[in-house]
């Protein structure tokens, strides 16, 4: 039993992790494969000293104001748009996330999601699977092809310049946009900086690397979609609400862009009757980009790092706000 107060993680994580956090505090782990309904967050945040949320965890002003004796939000996720950083900066809070960590495995489903959405390998599996294969034919699932084709990078940060670094196996010319633009980048990786438009109008693949913000919210609408070849692919691995998820369904309906690459959606888990699903140019996979054993295991033990280190009212390795650090209630 640890002795730097209690902590609750909101879901099953690699056990590597609440065996680091077990030795410090006292911990109680959340055994459900679904979420933790909100009134159990909000019953439980109370007696805590320490948190380790999920994306799918909202970690509100209301929910902070349960919590006199929060010290940290430790999030299981490089993104923390669960979790409103300026009222836990107020309140003296500290968050924390976990990024680097899965930058490369991230980059790999992208661009595996491209390469399947291209080559109609989930619909090619299903037809196999279903006893349709009953003869080769030259026409039999056509797709685009993935060398030497254009692909369009939404956002240069550490996942999308993963992405330019495989492109180049594929012998693929690659443009970026982003708000700043990043000349080291375009040097090291052989890129091109362009506009948004140029991007959308120009490539074969567009895969969206950014983060979920007011501003890019819904960045990709019908507008943004038209200007998209017909034959081109959307590929999506950032966060749902980057794109107009009713837009795109009409976009794929109506044949404005071949076909889409997804790994988020608007709403986690994706409703069953959703019609993106009943489309068989969609690649749809449920947020599993950094699914492998190493990075989800590395994800849980940095999470782990940043709870203890912050109870015991040191520097995190991953902060978000460190002004926070040294604030009236984290020296409580």
């Amino acid at each position: 039993m640890g002795s730097l107060g209690n902590i609750w993680v909101t879901r099953k994580i690699p056990q590597k992790a609440i065996d680091m956090l077990r030795e410090v505090a006292d911990v109680e782990v959340w055994e459900e494969e679904l979420p933790p309904p909100r009134e159990v967050v909000l019953e439980k945040i109370a007696r805590l000293d320490g948190i380790l949320p999920l994306l799918t965890d909202k970690m509100d002003a209301v929910a902070m104001d349960r919590a006199p004796r929060l010290r940290v939000i430790a999030n299981y996720a490089v993104g923390y748009d669960n979790v409103d950083v300026p009222a836990a900066t107020q309140r003296g809070i500290l968050v924390t996330n976990t990024p680097g960590v899965l930058t490369e495995t991230t980059a790999d489903l992208a661009f595996a999601l491209l390469m399947a959405a291209a080559r109609h390998v989930v619909a090619g599996d299903k037809y196999t699977r279903a006893g349709l294969w009953k003869t080769w034919g030259p026409l039999l699932f056509l797709g685009q092809d993935i060398h030497h084709a254009n692909l369009g990078l939404v956002g240069l940060g550490r996942i999308g310049s993963e992405m330019a670094k495989r492109a180049r196996g594929f012998d693929m010319r690659v443009r970026y946009y982003d708000p700043i633009r990043n000349e080291a980048a375009e040097e090291q990786l052989g890129i091109e900086y362009a506009s948004l438009e140029t991007v959308l109008r120009e490539s074969d693949f567009v895969s969206l690397h950014t983060p979920l913000t007011a501003e890019t919210r819904h960045l990709i609408s019908e507008r943004e979609l038209k200007m998209m070849k017909p034959t081109a692919i959307l590929i999506n691995s950032s966060r749902g609400p980057v794109v107009d998820q009713k837009a795109l369904y009409e976009a794929l309906k109506s044949g404005t862009i071949y076909a889409a690459g997804l790994d988020v959606f608007d709403v986690e888990p994706i409703p069953e009757e959703d019609p993106l699903l009943t489309l068989d140019h969609v690649v749809a996979v449920p947020h599993i980009a950094s699914a492998s054993y190493a990075t989800r295991t590395r994800m849980a033990t940095l999470a782990a790092e940043n709870l203890i280190a912050a109870l015991k009212g040191e520097q995190p390795p991953t902060p978000v706000n460190p002004d926070v650090l040294g604030s009236p209630r984290r020296r409580r």
